[in-house]
């Protein structure tokens, strides 16, 4: 396994391999990796000859400075675990000042509306720092696929509408979420909840489950009094939102029509920290 600090290393090594296969995957990750990345990585593999895994950190999509302070940074674990997958694969570690060589800053993109509402309403300017790092990473890489999890859906379909603009194909995989035994979504942040909270987190899921099992018969407003007046009576959890959208448009579900897939899309901030889940409701 190979792990690169630089741009300049990485296209080089790139480069040097382009006569050995047609196929090369990109996985893009922020570190303090668990197995919800590692399936990337192996749906990667099998459908590449070459992978390149990216960890970093970027500061552009947080726009809440703890919150930045707070993650997780576990490089030695990270390469420890994708070296029990593959020993093949490509690591990209940059420094911040490696990819932002001046400012640190975001690109401002239109996304029709798709950046504006849930994440995008509660974090200003997120989702421009995603588009600027992922445009960054794939005109370097210039994969010919790149995967993303299904967790951070909205993510995934603002990604899938930036790739359509870049003057180079890429395909975006959307890969399925992956649970921790009692149902919580893995995420990097779960390291940061208490043994106890990240049992008891499970809710989150099981409450999606339920709305899920309630929208062939209640409309939108019914599924949305539900989840609201659980976690009214959860004490050590926060609901910031949960609603019911479009999963092309992301726009909230007014009246179900029977030709559009819908997902249901939940934020819950749980000592202190702030976790995301969604479902695919019919």
């Amino acid at each position: 396994m190979k792990l690169i600090f630089d741009k300049k290393e990485l296209q080089s090594c790139l480069s040097s391999h382009e006569d050995e296969a047609k196929m090369l995957g990109l996985v893009p990750t922020m570190g303090a990796l668990h197995e919800g990345h590692l399936s990337l990585v192996r749906q990667a593999l099998s459908e590449n000859s070459r992978v390149v895994v990216s960890i970093f950190v970027n500061p552009t999509q947080f726009n809440n400075p703890e919150d930045l302070k707070k993650y997780p940074k576990t490089l030695e674990t990270d390469m420890a675990l994708l070296e029990s997958v593959s020993d093949e694969i490509i690591v990209f570690a940059p420094t911040v000042s490696e990819l932002y060589t001046q400012n640190i800053s975001s690109k401002n993109y239109s996304f029709n509306g798709l950046d504006k509402v849930m994440e995008g309403a509660f974090r200003e300017g997120h989702f421009n720092g995603v588009a600027t790092i992922v445009e960054i990473l794939l005109d370097l890489v210039r994969p010919n696929k790149a995967y993303f999890g299904e967790k951070d859906f909205q993510q995934l379909q603002i990604v899938r509408k930036l790739s359509h603009e870049l003057p180079f194909k890429v395909k975006i995989v959307g890969c399925p979420i992956v649970r921790e035994p009692h149902g919580l979504a893995m995420s990097s942040r779960n390291q940061l909840l208490s043994k106890r909270m990240r049992q008891r987190a499970g809710i989150i899921f099981k409450t999606l489950q339920t709305a899920h099992s309630m929208f062939g018969t209640k409309n939108a407003t019914v599924i949305v009094a539900y989840v609201n007046s659980v976690f009214a009576k959860e004490a050590d959890l926060e609901l910031e939102y949960f609603q019911i959208a479009d999963v092309e448009t992301l726009t909230p579900m007014q009246r179900k029509q029977d030709n559009i897939k819908y997902r249901g899309f939940i934020a819950v901030y749980a000592e202190g920290v702030r976790l995301i889940d969604n479902i695919a409701m019919n």
